[in-house]
């Protein structure tokens, strides 16, 4: 997509927003490869099936956004406000999404291979379970936030209650802890 027409659509979704006019940005499988969108105000956009690969997407608001199926591979996401955004089966490969607010973004499916999600608040979202979640690279806190999760698993198994109980330290740093309760030892089992 050509420089001014994009520069159109963001106009007029802006107008939109401000109840003055305007329509809301219809992006739909738009070819925006290495657009630069630093600061845009994309709320509530259709991006579903864009190719925003290699794009600059550093403070944008996303909010509520439609990004189902877009291609974000190699993007740059950092600080961009994603809370409530659809991004089902988006290709996050290598992304930049540290600081990032993905609050209750709907990830399913989506491929987080290698996307760098430090410092990103991932509170009430959902986590791709498949192995488009591998090698990403989070910081303590989240790490904590998942560890806590999966000890909060009601599961009888030895084995499984063994590597709670290795990773319980680490689940008790989980910032909620004090609203979701701190976790003991599960089976009986001693600390290490």
């Amino acid at each position: 997509m050509d420089a001014t027409k994009l520069q159109i659509i963001l106009t007029e979704h802006g107008q939109w927003l401000r109840d003055e006019g305007g329509s809301r940005a219809d992006l739909t499988d738009a070819n925006l490869t290495g657009a630069d969108l630093t600061d845009a105000d994309l709320t509530g956009a259709n991006l579903a099936g864009a190719n925003l690969a290699d794009a600059n997407l550093t403070d944008a608001d996303l909010t509520g956004a439609n990004l189902a199926g877009a291609n974000l591979a190699r993007a740059n996401l950092t600080e961009a406000d994603l809370t409530d955004a659809n991004l089902t089966r988006a290709d996050l490969t290598r992304a930049n999404l540290a600081g990032a607010n993905l609050a209750g973004a709907d990830l399913t499916g989506a491929n987080l291979t290698r996307a760098n999600l430090t410092d990103a608040d991932l509170d009430f979202s959902s986590w791709p379970l498949w192995c488009g979640s591998f090698e990403v690279k989070v910081d303590k806190r989240l790490a904590a936030q998942l560890a806590y999760h999966f000890c909060r698993l009601d599961c009888d198994d030895s084995d499984v209650q063994a590597a709670q109980n290795a990773i319980r330290d680490l689940a008790n740093t989980f910032r909620r802890v004090d609203e979701c309760s701190e976790i003991e030892t599960k089976g009986g089992g001693q600390r290490g």
